[in-house]
Parts: C-alpha cells; sequence; structure tokens
C-alpha cells in the first residue's frame, strides 16, 4: 500500500513545490521615484536605468557601424525575387493580383554599410542639409532601412509615414513638419502626385523603384519636384563622397506620426538616446539573440515596433528577412497557388506580431482541424490538453519524450505554417488575449512574450520573461523604464486597492520621448518632468501590479462610457472578451448615455459564418446577403454571449443588438489603424445609420 501512497504524493509534492518556486520570483521590485505620488516598480535585475548595452554606443548610427564592422561578411539584409504577376478573377467578377516569389537574395552587413554611407553622401551631394527634414513613405523593405541608417548618418532627423495613411493625414503630416525630401515607392509616389498641390516644401522625391508612374513624372517636369531613385542616389555619393556628420544621443532621430486612431496624427519626437535605451533593453532581455538567428520583417517600420525590431537584430549580427502581411504564408492572399510565403521560404527563428495576425493564426488552425474532425481532432485536442497541463505546473502534463512525440506528431504541421524553426514571438501593439498567447505558445513551442509600449515610450515599457508562463500580463518593467500606477478616483482604481494596487500607468525614464512636434499644448498635457528631472508620460491605460511586479492592463480611460442609469462600460474591455468567437473578426461596442443598453458592430468572419450555413442548410447568393438573414445574426448573438459568459462579462456590458457587417474593416477603409487598432470615431461617422437603428426599435 505503501508504494502507492508515494506514487501519489510525490508528483504532487513536487508539483506544488514548483508552482511554489514559479510564483516566488520577484521579477519587478518598488521602486522610490518622485513626482506625483503612486506604486512604482523598476526591474527586479537592474537597480539603475538602462540607457544602453554596448560600451561608447549613444547613438543608433553607432550601434549600426560598430554592427556592420563587427558582421561585415555575414548576411544582414534578404529580399525575395520576383518571377512573376498574375491575376485571378473569381466566380463573382472580381480580380486580384497574385505573385510567384522566389529565394531570397542577401546583402552582407559590409554590403549594406557601402550602400548606407553612399545614400549619405549622395544625400548630401543633393544638397540636403543636416537641418531639413527627410520622410520615409513606404512599405517595410530593405531599401526603407538602408535610408534610415543613411539619414542618421549625416544626422537627419527621419519623419516616418504610414504608406497607408489617408491623403488629409498625409498632407498634413508632411506640412507641418517641412519636408524637403520624401524617399517612397512607386505606389505610395503615385498618392503624392495627386496631392502634389497641397504639399507646400517638397523639393525631392527619392523612389525606392526604378520606375515612376506617370503621373509623378508630370509633376516633375512642371519643376515642382526632383524625381530621382535611390539607385540614383547611391551613385551619386559613390562618385562624390563625404564624411559622416554623425548624430549625438540627445539629437532627433524619429518623428513618428501614429495613425491616429482619433483625429489628425501627431508627430512623436525620438531622440536616438530614446530608441536606444529600448534596444538596449529588449536586447539584454532577448539574451540568446545571435548572428544564426533570421527575423522575419514585415510590420510597417513605420511603427517604432519594428524600428526596434530591426536595430536589436542588427546589433545582434542576425540576418533580416523582408516580406508582408499578404505573402506571409503558402495561403496568404497575393500568394500564387501552389507557391510558397515569406515564412516557408525564409524559416526565421525570430518574430514580432501585432495580436490581430496571431488570432488569424489560431483561428485558421483551429478551422482545418474541426474540417478534418474524427481522429485528427482527437489527438489536436488531446496533446493540446496535455500541454496545458505541463505548462500550468503539473506533474502529469506532456514533457520530455511525450512532448517530442506530440510535437512530431500534432504541432509540427502548425510550426511549419511560420517556417517550422520559431523559437521567439514577440507580440505587441495591443492587448493579446490569453486564449490566443497560450494557443500560439503550445502549437510553435516557442515562448511568446508580449510587450507594452507605446510610440511615446519608443515601445518600451514592460516585456515579459521567457520563464513567464502566465498569460493575460503584459509582464514587467524593462531595464530603461519605472512603471508608476496613480490614482484614479473617477473610475475606481487607486493603489489602495486589494488585493492588487491600480491606478492609471505612467512610464519614466530615458525612453520616453521629447513630446509632439508643434504641439506644446498636449505634450503639456500628457508629460511630465519631475522635481528629480524624471521625465514621465501619462498613458491613459489603467493597469494593476501582480505580487511579482508584472503588470497587467485592465482598462483605458477614454473607453469608459456611462450608461443612462450610471453604469460604467469599459467599451475595449468588452470588445477584447467578445472577439475570441470563432464568427467575429472583428467588432466594435457603442454605448450610447442615453439609453441603457450597448450595441455593437460585427464584422463576420466569412469563411466560418458560410461553413456554419452550409451545415445548416442554408441557401444565399453572397456573403451579404448571408449576413442580413435572421437566423445568421441569432448564431453571431449566441456566440457572443457564449464568450461574454466565457469572460464573466455583467448583463449590461452584453450587446443587446448588433448589425452585421460583410466588408472587412482593413487600414485601405480607414477605419483601422496600421497596427490594426479600431479607429472608434472614423466607425461611429462610417455607420452613424446603422447604430441610430439599432436603437430606434
Amino acid at each position: 500500500m505503501i508504494p502507492y501512497i508515494v506514487a501519489i504524493l510525490v508528483p504532487l509534492i513536487i508539483t506544488l513545490l514548483y508552482q511554489k518556486s514559479k510564483n516566488a520570483k520577484k521579477r519587478g521590485v518598488p521602486v522610490d521615484v518622485g513626482g506625483e505620488p503612486g506604486y512604482a516598480i523598476r526591474n527586479a535585475q537592474f537597480p539603475t536605468l538602462l540607457e544602453t548595452a554596448w560600451e561608447g554606443v549613444s547613438t543608433l548610427a553607432q550601434l549600426f557601424e560598430m554592427a556592420c564592422k563587427k558582421h561585415e561578411h555575414k548576411c544582414l539584409l534578404g529580399t525575395r525575387t520576383l518571377i512573376s504577376k498574375d491575376t485571378e478573377v473569381s466566380a463573382d467578377g472580381r480580380s486580384f493580383e497574385k505573385l510567384h516569389l522566389g529565394e531570397y537574395e542577401w546583402l552582407t552587413y559590409g554590403e549594406v554599410f557601402e550602400k548606407v554611407c553612399n545614400f549619405a553622401s549622395g544625400l548630401a551631394y543633393l544638397g540636403h542639409r543636416s537641418e531639413e527634414r527627410v520622410a520615409i513613405f513606404a512599405d517595410t523593405r530593405a531599401e526603407w532601412f538602408i535610408s534610415l541608417q543613411g539619414c542618421f548618418r549625416r544626422n537627419v532627423s527621419v519623419v516616418t509615414i504610414y504608406a497607408t495613411l489617408g491623403e488629409e493625414a498625409l498632407c498634413y503630416s508632411l506640412n507641418e513638419t517641412e519636408v524637403t525630401a520624401v524617399i517612397c515607392g512607386a505606389k505610395e509616389l503615385k498618392k503624392l502626385a495627386e496631392v502634389s498641390g497641397q504639399l507646400e516644401t517638397i523639393k525631392y522625391i527619392i523612389c525606392m523603384d526604378d520606375e515612376t508612374p506617370s503621373s509623378a513624372s508630370s509633376v516633375a517636369q512642371s519643376g515642382r519636384w526632383r524625381v530621382v531613385s535611390v539607385a540614383d542616389v547611391e551613385k551619386l555619393g559613390r562618385e562624390n563622397p563625404v564624411g559622416s556628420a554623425l548624430p549625438l544621443s540627445e539629437d532627433v532621430a524619429v518623428i513618428m506620426y501614429t495613425s491616429g486612431s482619433t483625429g489628425l496624427p501627431k508627430g512623436v519626437m525620438m531622440t536616438h538616446g530614446n530608441v536606444l535605451a529600448v534596444v538596449s533593453s529588449v536586447r539584454t532581455i532577448v539574451t540568446g539573440l545571435e548572428d544564426k538567428d533570421v527575423y522575419l520583417a514585415y510590420l510597417p517600420l513605420a511603427h517604432i515596433l519594428e524600428i526596434v525590431a530591426e536595430n536589436v537584430v542588427a546589433g545582434a549580427g542576425s540576418a533580416i528577412g523582408y516580406g508582408t502581411p499578404m505573402t506571409l504564408t503558402d495561403t496568404s492572399n497575393k500568394i500564387k497557388r501552389g507557391t510558397k510565403g515569406d515564412a516557408t521560404v525564409l524559416r526565421p527563428t525570430v518574430m514580432a506580431a501585432v495580436p490581430a495576425i496571431l488570432d488569424r493564426v489560431r483561428d485558421g488552425v483551429l478551422k482545418k482541424v474541426d474540417a478534418k474532425g474524427g481522429l485528427t481532432k482527437k489527438l489536436f485536442d488531446f496533446a493540446y490538453t496535455r500541454r496545458i497541463s505541463a505548462i500550468n505546473g503539473s506533474w502529469f502534463g506532456a514533457r520530455g519524450m511525450e512532448l517530442l512525440l506530440w510535437n512530431f506528431l500534432v504541432f509540427r504541421k502548425v510550426q511549419a505554417v511560420l517556417g517550422g524553426r520559431i523559437r521567439f514571438l514577440l507580440s505587441g501593439g495591443a492587448p493579446l488575449s490569453g486564449d490566443t498567447q497560450r494557443f500560439i505558445n503550445i502549437c510553435l513551442g516557442a515562448p511568446i512574450c508580449q510587450g507594452y509600449g507605446l510610440t511615446e515610450t519608443c515601445a518600451g515599457g514592460t516585456f515579459s520573461e521567457f520563464d513567464d508562463p502566465s498569460v493575460g500580463r503584459v509582464g514587467n518593467p524593462v531595464p530603461c523604464s519605472y512603471i508608476k500606477l496613480i490614482d484614479w478616483p473617477e473610475g475606481g482604481y487607486l493603489i489602495s486597492n486589494s488585493p492588487m494596487p491600480r491606478g492609471e500607468i505612467v512610464i519614466g525614464g530615458p525612453n520616453v520621448t521629447l513630446g509632439y512636434f508643434k504641439n506644446e499644448a498636449k505634450t503639456k498635457e500628457v508629460y511630465k518632468v519631475d522635481a528629480r528631472g524624471m521625465r514621465w508620460f501619462y498613458t491613459g491605460d489603467i493597469g494593476q501590479f501582480h505580487a511579482d511586479g508584472c503588470l497587467e492592463i485592465i482598462d483605458r480611460k477614454k473607453d469608459i462610457v456611462k450608461l443612462q442609469h450610471g453604469e460604467y462600460i469599459s467599451l475595449g474591455k468588452v470588445e477584447a472578451a467578445l472577439v475570441v468567437s470563432t464568427y467575429v473578426e472583428n467588432i466594435m461596442l457603442h454605448a450610447d448615455p442615453f439609453h441603457s443598453y450597448c450595441v455593437a458592430l460585427v464584422v463576420a468572419a466569412q469563411p466560418a459564418l458560410e461553413e456554419w450555413a452550409s451545415k445548416k442548410g442554408i441557401a444565399f447568393t453572397d456573403f451579404a446577403e448571408l449576413c442580413e438573414k435572421e437566423e445568421t445574426i441569432r448564431e453571431l448573438q449566441a456566440s457572443l454571449l457564449k464568450a461574454a459568459k466565457a469572460a464573466r462579462l455583467e448583463k449590461l456590458e452584453i450587446p443587446t443588438k448588433i448589425k452585421l457587417l460583410s466588408d472587412p474593416w482593413t487600414p485601405e477603409t480607414g477605419l483601422v489603424t496600421a497596427a490594426l487598432k479600431l479607429k472608434r470615431e472614423a466607425v461611429r461617422k462610417a455607420f452613424f445609420e446603422e447604430l441610430s437603428k439599432l436603437y430606434e426599435s
């Protein structure tokens, strides 16, 4: 009898000890800071704030030059060759461009550095002065990175603009910063030509592509602009070399225009020291990054998350292969059937992603598993449950040889979607749901670390550590940041709350930027400097600290609406809970203070909904018709109710009525940002009539 008791008790004791040790680790510790009273935490491993991880390096230009000299013959930037472009016509008559892409062609660190130096010299030869600003208005590609580094070598501030920015915001950004040169692709050049009459200060257009649209040529012929190619600028620099004019740490590296979830975009002024502090912090956290790693770059370089990621990778001597969201996998929209996506060809080891993309990966995998059914689904569910047990600390979970077995039998095919070699994933830009975080972590067999930061803090704030298996949190402070919570009595969030201190999140440190370009009033509203000289940014987000010093985002001040009878609803919290429904691609909750209930606009997930309709025998001519059917709306409402119950939402938080939409919200529609964040005001204006009708009956 005794051996049986021992066999039961020993695993349980080991599991309890494992969980206790895991929970006991302090990742963030209290720190004494100045400024407004609050509860502040620092990284437990760094008693002082980190400014640089490299001796003698105080700017991004110095970091890049050091890396190029150290790794001269190693691959740095890779781009896929274009084999062919085809047009496919769907059954409803719509045309779609399909690409057949080849292998990656690489430039070494030495070759890239030569191009950067030539570009910098060419810029000077064209007459561009250091005090004049350059804008980069293009999709992410090797020329973007080369142009950025070339500008840094001449201490030229770079204005970054999303390629999907609308005409009004584009003209506003370029005119406000008095840009004299714009670096762009042919697609973006066409946009510039269309609004050329509204642009006041541009002298040069530097095109990343050799061919320029005819509309741009006519503008050039009028004498308003001079249009040259990146290759031309490099050639001028090669023939007329000039010395570098390297920046100082306090010089402005980037004026980054946010894609603007409300109103016109604001230009955030980032110094070299600001960005380097975050790059250094990430480098110290991702300690295993080395010259054998390969990073797949596809997020917008106009977003600070991608600029930080690529500078971290380049600083470590790793390789960067460029792709696009539309060509990422073998089944991506622009990939020609039967050919390979970027991830399959590159086989990256490191990636960054925004939650919306990870949600789509999760939904796609689950859909395929459900479609196959039978033994395949049973095996997947069993393997997934076993891994969940192991991650939660159970002795009975899948580890060791069993883990290898499940990876081979079940998860290998999921891992192949992103090339099969991913060992680290970074998620940022928006909150990642706990379900998706756990799913990606298990299926890819790699840690997915969630970060929290803003453009105003150069993406720096918090970052979850490799050995932290928890979900729903955004980690402990990065080494360059202090995180402070301050009371927000109106919302009921206080640092004296039990069991966890709660309040508005305020970030301090060398990564906190200078403020908004030509917008002193807004800068003074959200940036503060304390008596000790520490600069703080007031985020407007609401968080709470766990006992181990990790932060959890629980609300946002601007997203809270009071209903007719005084109840408060957090729109963002409810949307995050409901978007997990397999029928939902996107959702916007709307609460009118003059009513006692809320409503929602729901963008339907076409594949899942059409599959449901097929099983139910519901006839429809197109997806728009399906979304109008009463039985479809009832099914959607039932799925939202299920998701709401799982998230333990209150009854008043569940939308009473919904409007089902068939067309997706993309950056091109102006309804979401380039980082796929909801532009709430734009959606409200676009669907004002639909929202009004939901409250009529």
